[in-house]
């Protein structure tokens, strides 16, 4: 047992501690009277989040749930379910967990599958507390390995934002504050946060595995990296930035052309004719549009080409040839010159 907790009133002292409790500080100023989740893994991170947010949360009139994702992957996930009940017990804090099943086969990977798993999880946990906003502890590191791992997996603009500070996800906000601080201020303070009060953060060994994508890089990548660019995260971070604007500005230029389509009244068909007369860059950008009006996933690169070669080849009118694009539950047509999809469940 820990015998040692008390010790955090004195914590606060720390410049390590002021440095990152400044940005939650900030976003708790937005969230007064709130109630907020934590993504509580038992890691260094997430761990140091619970302990920052615990001393801010009753100055805002937040109140705290803390909440950990039993993969079942590891040999040791029980043990971590111990170690994070032991500290949100300490800081008062509700725990629950959540035990999922990841999906193997699901073609996203192990990583893309836990992923994906975690959020459904996030979710039925707000639906069941009433709880909508979600606070995680991803950090400038992170930021930086998803911006390179989409960066070697081809990513386009949409994909190069990287993470946000705040983003939204079927009803739920999730708050990332740590974004713009570095993985080794964390660890410094998690350092001394065990040599106070005893308790030792979850050591996940997968997060170092080379058989995954993001433990391959930072076990082959990050040293070489650091070594000769020492700014690579700042910078990868700012590119994020600018990718953010740059999508915000093919945004509005994509409401701007889908405008001048005669667009039915739903939204649900435009103009082929329309359509063409718009430089390629273009129609590709508006496409991409109205697939997302449609609640639809982007297709690959690969087969968005295929589709706009039909589409720039097909008759105006749609005679010549039936142009017949399958995605999801979805066949988009083309029909007396309007571009047409149809659902399944029709």
């Amino acid at each position: 047992m820990v015998e040692s907790l008390k010790k955090i009133n004195t914590f606060w002292s720390n410049d390590k501690a002021s440095r990152l409790y400044k940005p939650l500080a900030e976003l708790f100023a937005t969230l007064r009277h709130q109630s907020l989740v934590i993504g509580f893994s038992g890691g260094a991170d997430s761990a140091m989040l619970t302990v920052c947010a615990s001393q801010l949360a009753k100055d805002y009139d937040i109140r705290l749930y803390a909440l950990h994702i039993h993969h079942g992957l590891m040999s040791n996930a029980d043990k971590w379910v111990e170690q994070c009940q032991q500290l949100c017990e300490h800081l008062a804090i509700p725990f629950s967990v959540s035990y999922v099943t990841v999906d193997k086969k699901s073609g996203l990977g192990i990583e893309g599958a836990a992923r994906e798993a975690r959020y459904q999880a996030f979710a039925d946990y707000a639906k069941a507390h009433q709880i909508s906003h979600f606070l995680l502890a991803h950090h400038l590191d992170d930021q930086a390995e998803t911006l390179l791992l989409r960066l070697l997996r081809g990513s386009g603009i949409k994909g190069m934002r990287g993470m946000s500070s705040i983003s939204k996800k079927d009803g739920l906000v999730f708050h990332r504050p740590w974004l713009g601080c570095e993985r080794q201020l964390i660890l410094d303070l998690a350092e001394e946060f065990a040599a106070q009060t005893g308790w030792q953060a979850v050591q996940d060994e997968s997060n170092y595995d080379t058989q995954y994508k993001r433990g391959a890089l930072r076990v082959t990548l990050s040293p070489a990296l650091n070594q000769y660019w020492p700014s690579w995260k700042q910078n990868l971070a700012r590119h994020a930035r600018l990718m953010d604007e740059a999508q915000a500005i093919m945004d509005d230029m994509a409401v701007l052309d889908f405008q001048h389509l005669s667009v039915s009244e739903d939204q649900h068909s435009f103009c082929l004719k329309a359509w063409r007369e718009l430089p390629p860059y273009r129609q590709s950008n508006v496409l991409r549009y109205w697939l997302a009006l449609l609640g639809l996933q982007m297709p690959t690169d690969k087969r968005l080409q295929q589709w706009l070669k039909q589409l720039r080849e097909v008759h105006q009118l749609g005679y010549d040839r039936e142009v017949k694009l399958e995605h999801e539950q979805w066949i988009i047509y083309v029909r007396k010159g309007k571009v047409i999809p149809v659902s399944y469940t029709h």
